[in-house]
């Protein structure tokens, strides 16, 4: 702890000096009887009585110091708590003998939390204020806030200090504000939808249910490795089996690979599995999940995102190997071939291993080519069967899979398909993805997960099922371009490695 640093240690003699005068600056108790919000509300009127003030309403409010003007004897304060901020107005004489002087002046400053009692009155300059008649402080901020009108702008401070950012930056409060108001909104859309909420293990003796590297850990007791959870699909799908028709997780995954803007080795999504439905009845209940989202926070179905503006009133499909050509501009010729892709790609510059099979160099060119142009919400359809291990064949192009991705602003935010519940295909297509996990294609395809073979053995329903990523759809409805700024704390380096890593760029 940076205790040494000599604002702080002023600071630590204040509160001393606060205890040795019977004022303890870590109260237990609070008075408060109204938020800052609801006091600005209820005294809307102050501005029209004729000496705008009302000295028989009295409130308590609390709140941090963000802003303090001393003047003589008589103080402005702004204080801000969850709802607002609102002014203060404390004077010499409106409180006990000496108060002002020697405790309020010498020892309250920016930082602090306090509470205030007193009435509503409209200053010259038009403002609502409270006027202090009592004044006590409830907890001696001992570090300083930063300047006020700079506030924390660098990202490394801001993401390592989410405490501070959120103390300095109203903005960022509201984005946490508008997730958490989406991840109840998407609870409610489900239960209301008749889906079961449901929890599923964390710890997998199996990383499954995607492809992606996993977490290890140990458990002493039953002496076994571990998978911390990449995704919870594969126990959602037990549950169709066992006889819930309709079951969704809003759910915490992790997968051990890279960071960058839309990654965070940690992330929320939901996933939903429904019975008796396909992908199709999927595309029309994303659709209209997308309205009652936008519908309950009021949003425009004009969206700014950065330079772009999304169209969210204009869903589309088209399949992937169509988008190839339609959307990416590749040859009609080059897209079913696995020669001519390998041959497309290294004349653009594009490195890749020449092991990979059909469908998955496809999967290369929607990435290099499509993706970053589709921009209003377009449901790409029909993927590869070797790049859809879990999804069920198309019954008229057995090369393909009922499935589909949603990309917005040219992200995945979507991932959904018809459920596989052929039991001999699934453990088929477990084998050729542990094949090509031997062979070196694929150092991050499915493994084998026996139980979950033998459990479609007993029979699942026709069911479809469907992921969404939660970050990245904040990211999209509060116009943030890091996951980071959506993720109240995120995973950074560690700061010895950050000071290292700087040293060695020096």
């Amino acid at each position: 702890m940076a205790f040494e640093n000599q604002y702080v240690q002023q600071r630590i003699e204040k509160a001393d000096r606060l205890r040795e005068l019977g004022i303890d600056p870590y109260s237990n108790e609070s008075e408060r009887n109204s938020t800052i919000a609801k006091f600005i509300y209820v005294n809307s009127d102050i501005a029209q009585l004729e000496d705008r003030r009302d000295e028989k309403r009295h409130y308590i409010v609390a709140g941090r110091i963000k802003l303090f003007r001393l003047m003589g004897k008589a103080s402005f304060l702004k204080i801000e708590d969850e709802s607002g901020l609102l002014q203060v107005y404390v004077t010499r004489d409106h409180l006990p003998e000496g108060f002002y002087n020697n405790i309020f002046k010498k020892n309250i400053e920016v930082g602090d939390i306090i509470e205030v009692g007193g009435f509503p009155f409209v200053t010259n300059k038009g403002e609502l204020s409270l006027h202090v008649s009592e004044l006590k402080l409830l907890t001696k901020a001992i570090s300083p806030l930063p300047e006020k009108f700079h506030g924390i702008t660098d990202k490394e401070t801001r993401y390592r200090q989410r405490y501070l950012d959120l103390i300095m930056n109203a903005e960022v409060r509201k984005t946490f504000r508008i997730r958490s108001k989406v991840i109840s909104l998407t609870r409610r859309f489900f239960e209301d939808k008749g889906f079961l909420e449901v929890e599923t293990p964390m710890m997998h003796p199996i990383a499954g249910g995607a492809n992606a590297k996993p977490f290890v850990t140990h458990h002493n007791a039953l002496s076994v490795d571990r998978f911390l959870r990449i995704a919870p699909e594969l126990y959602l799908k037990r549950l169709i089996v066992g006889g819930f028709e309709a079951v969704f997780e809003i759910n915490r995954n992790f997968r051990n690979e890279g960071m960058d803007t839309t990654h965070n080795p940690e992330f929320t999504s939901i996933e939903f599995y429904w019975a008796y439905k396909t992908y199709k009845d999927l595309i029309t209940l994303t659709k209209e999940y997308f309205e009652y989202l936008f519908e309950h926070l009021e949003l425009p179905t004009l969206l700014p995102y950065g330079d772009l503006e999304v169209n969210f009133g204009n869903f589309s499909e088209i399949p992937l190997i169509e988008s190839l050509t339609e959307i990416g501009g590749v040859p009609k010729e080059v897209t079913n071939d696995k020669e001519k892709i390998l041959a497309y790609l290294s004349e653009r510059g594009h490195t890749v291993n020449a092991s990979l099979n059909l469908g998955q160099l496809q999967g290369e060119l929607f990435d290099e080519f499509v993706e970053a142009k589709l921009i209003d919400p377009t449901f790409i359809t029909h993927y590869p069967v070797e790049i859809s291990p879990l999804a069920r064949r198309s019954n008229t192009q057995s090369e393909l899979t009922e499935r589909f991705e949603l990309f917005i602003a040219g992200r995945e935010i979507a991932n959904a398909f018809s459920e596989l519940n052929d039991p001999v295909d699934q453990l088929q297509r477990f084998e050729g993805q542990m094949q090509n996990k031997e062979s070196g294609g694929d150092d991050e395809a499915h493994e084998m997960d026996e139980d979950f073979v033998n459990a479609l053995s007993y029979g699942m329903a026709p069911t479809a099922g469907q992921g969404i990523g939660m970050d990245r759809l904040v990211m999209l409805l509060t116009n943030e371009h890091s996951i980071r700024d959506v993720l109240l704390f995120p995973a950074m380096r560690p700061l010895s490695q950050e000071n290292t890593k700087q040293e060695e760029n020096e």
